[in-house]
């Protein structure tokens, strides 16, 4: 059986910390920026944790 590859479509999209987490950018950024208030726009701008639900399932998905 050959080996697994990664998603490369994921693997562009996410970074791994040191400790193992995952790190993502936040939806919600790339138009319609009029509707959404100064401080919305400002947290979306930062990267988010994946959550401890999906972690799992992404983890499968990026394995070498």
């Amino acid at each position: 059986m050959p080996k697994m590859k990664s998603k490369k479509a994921l693997m562009k999209r996410i970074r791994v910390t040191g400790s193992g987490k995952i790190k993502r950018h936040s939806a919600y950024v790339s138009h319609l920026a009029p509707n959404k208030t100064h401080k919305q726009k400002r947290h979306l701008r930062k990267a988010k944790l994946v959550s401890k639900s999906d972690i799992k399932r992404i983890k499968f998905l990026i394995i070498k």
